[in-house]
């Protein structure tokens, strides 16, 4: 019997190697470059004659801002209601490249131009496979005629304040009431007096008492006059009839941009002073009634409120809201 054959340590060394996988890192494959985010479709509105009644004829241009071509692209537009439009819908022909752009036309029925400020707003309505895989995008254009009010002082329709000795002028609430020149004055509320609230300097209406004094706000268009410009900020001063003085106001730009903010007032008396998120400013006992003043130890409130604005953009005029429960004695911007 032959002795075990022996192996030496080197040569076991050299077997185990030569059997060995080995494992090599494969070369890091740099990532494939992002395609850019796309524009996204756009769709524009060319200029709306509104000196009516006349047939204006509309241009609704379409680009596609995405990486694909698109395709059955269809193009609605429509104006304010009642406006009559032909077509209401146009089918654009084969495709568009990335980038490329469509036009559209239609006919739309101008009525007779109405007198005073108005804004008519025009829609229109792209459908579309591929482009930026959207599948639908809108285009709107505020136009407008005539001029908004010169101010808010311009717009009063109302009569809140009124002396003690003859009442019968106020209707704040509708029902004959109104707030007592006396104690608004024992608070600080006198004629053309500066009232800060919300970071903004506001002014209190500067006319005799039994006059004129704050607007009832139903969607009139007032410029800001002397207190416009840039801000954070759109603060209004007033008080609520009922407990539904809420709204939207409109904030319009010199570069023909808007953005729309809502507030609201409680109801000058009874409501919590917080109310619809409103600031309380001043409170005043009791008010004139038409047979007087009265109600002695009840209070009747001023509140502050506000809408948010684009600091970067200057405030050309405010559409305020269309609800006459919402009395507005001021406004004015804060940073």
């Amino acid at each position: 019997m032959r002795p075990a054959r022996l192996i030496s340590p080197l040569r076991a060394v050299a077997a185990a190697v030569a059997g060995a996988v080995l494992f090599v890192p494969a070369p890091a494959v740099a990532a494939a470059p992002q395609e850019p985010a796309s524009a996204g479709t756009g769709v524009s509105i060319s200029p709306v004659d509104l000196d009516g009644p006349a047939v204006s004829t509309v241009k609704v241009t379409v680009r596609n801002g995405g990486p694909q071509r698109m395709r059955s692209l269809k193009v609605s537009f429509a104006g304010p209601a009642g406006w009559a439009v032909q077509p209401s819908v146009r089918a654009v022909d084969g495709s568009l490249a990335p980038g490329a752009s469509a036009d559209a036309t239609f006919r739309i029925q101008v009525p007779e131009k109405r007198p005073g400020f108005v804004i008519r707003t025009f829609t229109a309505t792209a459908t579309y496979r591929g482009g930026d895989g959207g599948g639908t995008a809108t285009g709107t254009r505020a136009e407008r005629s005539g001029t908004p009010r010169a101010s808010l002082s311009a717009a009063y329709n109302n009569v809140a304040i009124t002396d003690e000795s003859a009442t019968r002028a106020g209707d704040y609430d509708g029902g004959g009431n109104s707030f007592s020149a006396q104690k608004l004055a024992a608070v600080g509320l006198t004629p053309g007096a500066k009232v800060d609230a919300l970071g903004a300097e506001l002014t209190w209406p500067d006319v005799p008492a039994g006059t004129k004094d704050n607007v009832a706000s139903s969607g009139q268009a007032v410029a800001l006059g002397g207190k416009g410009g840039k801000g954070g900020k759109l603060v209004f001063l007033g008080s609520g009839v009922t407990s539904a003085a809420t709204g939207s106001a409109t904030v319009y730009y010199t570069d023909g941009s808007s953005g729309t903010g809502t507030f609201g007032f409680p109801n000058w008396s009874f409501d919590p002073v917080t109310a619809h998120g409103a600031t309380l400013v001043k409170s005043t006992d009791g008010r004139n009634r038409q047979d007087g003043y009265g109600n002695a130890d009840v209070k009747y409130s001023v509140f502050a409120h506000s809408v948010p604005l684009d600091p970067a953009k200057t405030v050309e005029f405010v559409v305020l809201p269309s609800n006459a429960n919402v009395h507005i004695f001021d406004m004015a911007i804060a940073p």
